[in-house]
């Protein structure tokens, strides 16, 4: 039925639904609720299931396919939250979707705050006061409208808060009885011409200027990018930059910011720093992990750069900086920091190094003297890393980086996106990433992968990509039952598992902590290990209605197993390949 041209009451809910058309939201991910059915209704029979709903199994799913999607796209979802209980189980979603920069439009609901409307029992233990307190430390924005007259504009608000950078999610809670109640008089919408999201922020030209003037006169300046490549032309602008100043470049991989078969890539080449001059920031929140080298057992770090190298950063700052999490890590000192978007900053710097560069002839030696042996180093280090994979090629289980080349064989001649998990650095040092969409950047701990990898899916659904999934075994576990979103709304991927049989980064941790006490460290799998009995993740696959093949532990099998699983993906379907790969 098309409730817009029947006999149909108008209820409030109906005002959201106008809304979430009026934003183009593409989809809706969302796990059922009573709290929402009226909004629920609305979306069915007023709004024509336009944009879809996606049904997932846990909320966290519905938060992380949309983070994936946004990641992928750059363009948000909405997703629907079941009141208290529902937000609560999405807390962790949304805390990584916030350090992530990811805008995600998050609608809950709660109530009825009439306390003569509420249900014995379950509206109570399901309400709160205010419910926004449960992530208001890790949103950007979060409301709740008292009546249907605050909806609009307190929705228009939230888009555009969501929207401007540093991006993130926003929470909207509806209450239930407002949600339910007849619309007896039409409620005006944000105009159709406003500006949904605030025009871009420009850097002082002044300190653009000045970081120019370092850049120019650093021997070997570094340029490190973290979030810069997600912004338009953002991986374009760089290479451009890095070309013009004859900069190498570091991806610190949060977004892929710069294509890593590059000659002036450096990424991962931690002796090179030790040489650097001068580091650009290009809109980074963490300096530190890339900069030091770290003794993980007993938690000290030794910074790799010279006394005499400067940073200089174009980037957010202290923008949108946590009251509560210590996400924003530990304060770089800077003696150019210039506050704006490098959207707009990377081309303005490009251009004023070009015009200086263009008349200094032994300047433009220089730079091209630099370039070279740049060229060099990143050959010397790109040889290292395919020697090294060959290492223990024949051993089962699999190594990592013979599961990377086996993965990188079969995909390499297809138009292709790698999700999130990138098997501990082995495919940026074996893969080819040479257009901006091949990878969003890496996932954000253990629980996010697939979610975030459906919605990377989601975003190319329809291009003729194959997406590719290297997966986690630790991580399907907790939300196994994404599988069976992928298959229901037939979102094509190739999930290559990354099947260690343990949740082996604190197995790890636990193997230090043997080495430093003289405990016994054949005892340090102990809480860690996924075997006794091995979870079929080919039988899982299958049980979701996907393709799903495995266990592999032999590397000559691999190849057959996931070519097979390509054409099945090619028809339009999940396809699973189990593989057991080693601890290491």
């Amino acid at each position: 039925m098309d409730a817009k041209t029947s006999n149909y009451t108008k209820w409030q809910s109906d005002v959201i639904v106008d809304l979430i058309k009026r934003y183009k939201f593409p989809y809706i991910a969302m796990n059922p609720g009573a709290s929402f059915r009226g909004l629920h209704d609305s979306l069915v029979n007023y709004g024509n299931n336009d944009p879809p709903m996606l049904l997932c199994q846990h909320e966290e799913i519905a938060v992380q396919i949309a983070h994936g999607y946004a990641k992928a796209s750059g363009k948000p979802m909405a997703v629907i939250l079941h009141n208290l209980v529902g937000l609560l189980h999405a807390t962790m979603a949304i805390y990584y979707a916030y350090i992530d920069r990811v805008p995600i439009f998050i609608m809950g609901a709660t109530g009825p705050m009439d306390e003569g409307k509420r249900r014995p029992h379950i509206d109570w233990t399901h309400t709160a006061l205010v419910q926004g307190n449960a992530v208001r430390d890790y949103v950007k924005w979060d409301y709740q409208p008292t009546a249907i007259e605050g909806v609009p504009e307190s929705f228009a608000r939230a888009y555009s808060i969501m929207t401007t950078e540093p991006q993130g999610p926003i929470y909207m809670c509806y209450d239930a009885a407002l949600q339910e109640t007849p619309l007896t008089s039409a409620v005006e919408l944000p105009p159709a011409n406003a500006v949904a999201t605030p025009a871009q922020m420009m850097p002082d030209p002044s300190a653009i200027a000045a970081i120019a003037d370092r850049l120019l006169k650093a021997e070997h300046p570094m340029l490190l990018a973290e979030y810069a490549g997600r912004r338009p032309r953002g991986f374009e602008n760089i290479v451009e930059l890095a070309e013009a100043t004859g900069s190498a470049v570091w991806d610190v991989n949060n977004a892929l910011n710069f294509p890593n078969k590059h000659p002036l890539c450096l990424s991962m080449d931690k002796e090179s720093l030790k040489h650097t001059d001068l580091v650009v920031g290009l809109d980074v929140k963490d300096w530190e992990k890339q900069l030091v080298e770290l003794n993980n057992a007993k938690r000290t770090m030794e910074t790799l750069l010279p006394g005499h190298c400067d940073t200089v950063e174009i980037g957010f700052g202290e923008i949108g900086i946590s009251k509560w999490s210590m996400d924003y890590c530990r304060m770089q000192p800077c003696s150019i920091r210039a506050l704006g978007d490098t959207a707009l900053g990377i081309p303005e710097l490009t251009r004023l190094c070009k015009e200086r560069i263009a008349g200094d002839a032994a300047l433009q030696n220089r730079i091209a003297a630099r370039k070279i042996a740049i060229g060099k180093r990143h050959d010397q280090v790109w040889s290292k890393w395919q020697d090294e994979a060959k290492k223990d090629w024949d051993a089962s289980p699999i190594t990592f980086s013979r599961l990377a080349l086996e993965v990188w064989d079969v995909i390499k001649d297809e138009d292709w996106v790698l999700t999130a998990n990138e098997l501990k650095h082995q495919v940026r040092k074996l893969w080819d990433f040479d257009k901006p969409y091949r990878h969003p950047g890496v996932e954000l701990g253990t629980a996010t992968q697939i979610g975030i990898s459906i919605g990377v899916a989601l975003a190319h659904k329809g291009t003729g990509r194959l997406v590719v999934d290297i997966q986690p075994d630790g991580d399907l576990m907790f939300d196994a039952g994404a599988l069976w979103v992928a298959a229901k709304y037939q979102i094509p991927m190739l999930i290559v598992m990354h099947n260690n049989r343990a949740y082996y980064n604190d197995w790890a941790h636990q193997l230090r902590m043997a080495q430093i006490r003289g405990t016994d460290e054949a005892r340090a799998h102990i809480g860690m290990d996924l075997f006794g009995p091995e979870p079929d993740f080919g039988a899982l696959a299958r049980s979701m209605g996907c393709y799903g093949e495995g266990p592999i532990d032999k590397p000559a099998d691999i190849k057959p197993a996931l070519l097979r699983a390509i054409a099945e993906v090619k028809k339009g379907r999940v396809a699973l390949v189990d593989t057991i790969t080693q601890h290491r």
